[in-house]
């Protein structure tokens, strides 16, 4: 039986580089401080980005709307007026399709209402 062995892309220097520029960044290596790694290194940004995600500091760019506020999935609404409402899973899926704007217009609606008795 044969074994196979991996073949190392990253030396244990540039295994190194990584960790020191993530303990200079706070930690955590973000898409622009890969960029700058990697033209160092002569890789390309996404083998980077793997390696830094594989090795657990990798932190991935986080979303806002124009706004300002944070990106929910529409799911996440859907599933709230459900609970609020007592629906079936699928009525709540049926819901998920419904715009953004209309599902948070409901949320708020019912988080601001009295129970009926």
């Amino acid at each position: 039986m044969t074994t196979k062995t991996a073949a190392v892309n990253y030396s244990d220097d540039q295994v190194a580089a990584i960790m020191a520029a993530a303990a200079g960044a706070g930690g955590k290596i973000n898409a622009a401080i890969a960029g700058e790694l990697a033209a160092e290194m002569g890789k390309t940004a996404r083998s980077l980005i793997a390696k830094a995600s594989r090795m657990g500091i990798y932190s991935a760019k986080t979303y806002e709307r124009k706004d300002g506020s944070k990106v929910e999935a529409k799911d996440v609404t859907a599933d709230a007026i459900g609970n609020i409402l007592g629906l079936s899973e699928a009525d709540t899926d049926s819901l998920a399709k419904a715009n953004r704007r209309a599902l948070q217009a409901i949320f708020a609606a019912l988080a601001n209402s009295k129970p009926l008795e």
